[in-house]
Order: C-alpha cells, then sequence, then structure tokens
C-alpha cells in the first residue's frame, strides 16, 4: 500500500509501483475508453505493460457485451487483448451459476443477448430475453404463465425493461427456493458531455423491491470479479494493482480483495470525492479512498517507455 493513500503518481513515482506488479487490472469506460473514444495513450499503455511482462485484465460490470464482443472492440482500438483477459458481467454471472450456485435448471433472464450468450456457453438455458408486452388485467397478471424449469432470476441491463418482466420476476421470486442474482448495482452510465442514462441498478432495485428480497451481485466491488479472473490465471493479489475511475465500485473491489488501487480522474469520480472518503472517519468509506491517483493512464507512458 502506499504509504500515504490518495497520493499523486507522476514522474519518478510511478517507474517503482510498476515494479512491484505483476499483473494490473482495469475497468473499461471512463478508463480506457469514454463511449466510443479512446482515451488518448491508453492503448500504448496497455500494450507497453504487456511488452515488460506485465498482465493485464479488463473487469467491467458492462453485461450488454459478451466478452468476444469487448476483444473486437479493443482490438479495433488498437489494443493488444484476447477474449479471455476480459471479465465483464455477463460472463462473470453464467459463472457465478454454474461453478458457485450449481444451478440446475433454466434461469429467467431480465438482460439482453450477451447474457444469453454467456449463459448458453456454460450450458444454462434461459426465457426472458426481448419485449414482454402487457395484456389481460391486474388478475391475470398475478397468474402470468411460468416455466416451471426456472430455478433462478438473474437480472442485467436491459432496453426492454418492463412492467410485465417486473411482474414475472416476482412471481418467479415468490419462490424461496429460486436463486436471485443482479449483474452489478451501478444506477446512473455516464456519457459525453455530462450526460447518463439509468444503469442495471435501477432495474434490480425494482426487481427488489416488487419481490421483497435482496439479490447477490455478481459486479464490481462484489470480491467475485478478482476470484474469478485470481482462480483462472493464479494471482498473487499483493503484486495486482486496480485501476479505475468510480471509488464505489473499482477502488472499493480493489479494497474488498487487498489489491493496490489507482484511480483515473478520466471518468466518473473525483480526487475531492476521495479526500471526502477520507476525511470522514468511516471504516465504509476509508475503503473508497484509493492508494493513488493520475491524471489519466497516460500518465504510464514516459515510465514505460523510458
Amino acid at each position: 500500500m502506499a504509504a500515504s493513500k490518495c497520493t499523486r503518481l507522476s514522474g519518478a513515482s510511478v517507474k517503482p509501483l510498476l515494479d512491484s506488479l505483476d499483473c494490473v487490472l482495469f475497468d473499461c469506460d471512463g478508463v480506457i475508453w469514454r463511449g466510443d473514444q479512446v482515451v488518448p495513450g491508453a492503448p500504448q499503455v496497455i500494450n507497453l505493460l504487456k511488452k515488460h511482462g506485465k498482465r493485464v485484465f479488463f473487469v467491467t460490470n458492462n453485461s450488454s457485451k459478451t466478452r468476444k464482443m469487448y476483444a473486437d472492440k479493443m482490438s479495433r482500438m488498437g489494443f493488444d487483448v484476447t477474449q479471455e483477459e476480459v471479465f465483464g458481467t455477463a460472463y462473470c454471472s453464467a459463472a457465478y451459476l454454474k461453478s458457485v450456485c450449481k444451478l440446475e435448471g433454466k434461469v429467467y433472464l431480465i438482460g439482453g443477448d450477451a447474457l444469453r450468450q454467456e449463459l448458453e456457453a456454460v450450458g444454462i438455458q434461459q426465457t426472458g430475453v426481448g419485449p414482454d408486452a402487457v395484456s389481460g388485467v391486474q388478475s391475470d397478471w398475478a397468474n402470468v404463465p411460468l416455466d416451471p424449469e426456472v430455478k433462478a432470476v438473474l437480472v442485467g441491463f436491459d432496453e426492454h425493461f418492463s412492467y410485465m418482466k417486473l411482474n414475472r420476476a416476482l412471481q418467479y421470486l415468490t419462490d424461496p427456493g429460486c436463486l436471485f442474482v443482479g449483474t452489478n448495482t451501478d444506477t446512473r452510465l455516464p456519457l459525453e458531455g455530462g450526460k447518463a442514462v439509468p444503469g442495471t441498478g435501477c432495474l434490480l432495485k425494482a426487481v427488489e423491491t416488487a419481490a421483497q428480497r435482496q439479490a447477490q451481485t455478481v459486479g464490481k466491488p462484489n470480491h467475485f470479479m478478482f476470484d474469478c479472473v485470481a482462480s483462472q490465471f493464479g494471482l498473487d493479489r499483493t503484486r495486482c494493482l486496480m485501476v479505475g475511475d468510480r471509488l464505489d465500485t473499482d477502488i472499493m473491489l480493489g479494497s474488498n480483495c487487498g489489491l493496490k488501487t489507482l484511480l483515473t480522474l478520466t471518468g466518473v469520480s473525483t480526487v475531492a470525492d476521495a479526500e471526502a472518503h477520507q476525511k470522514s472517519g468511516s471504516a465504509e468509506r476509508q475503503r473508497m479512498v484509493p492508494d493513488y491517483y493520475v491524471e489519466s493512464i497516460a500518465d504510464f507512458l514516459p515510465a514505460l517507455q523510458g
């Protein structure tokens, strides 16, 4: 850990940190790109880290893309990456249901095609993708036909989220034996120009409220995201750095897993946010204080090129 938390990383202080690492985990949006715009210098940083023998992984709470879709996007942007290095919540949720929950049965899926593909890749069948229009009256809704093979409800990002999907999830979840899993709790998705749209957390909270149950979430800051990477690649957490733009997901994940943490200021959170947590006196909020911060991950370039 840094001697003093929330330390500005620059110049001569970059190389000693890099020398202490075997592995760097990056969030994606707000870190290596913003929307469809690559963060200047990010591809060079990733590619040079690999040339220096560092393992690089990408951990994202976005459930709307498969690992392959992410790898293809990164390749188009100039990143040297394979899909095995990408850990999104679509893939990790499927892995969680298969390996941790040992699910035997179908999933009622509030989510899109990427989640469907990742579930089917591990042999889990689903129902629910696509629009679900309202018909009939309230008594019909309460007795909506259910698939008896469904043993879990999974909530991810779903542009077709609707009252009937919310109702159907509620009806499945009245069975206490039905598993309830959410990809992540991010409530807003920041866009260019200070705009934002509702995130998966809004949909998940609606289902939790209707079902009067709390979901097990897979995404950051849950340690399962790191466990998913570490178990496959045998990582030493003391020699790993988590790089992100959000204190409540990325930096909290690093703290939860005993990793070094770095905030980049190209996305959501600010140094002022981190300092407010640091001064709060709250143990929970202290876990959202990064060890280091940079203006952009491009600040690594001089040390990597030297």
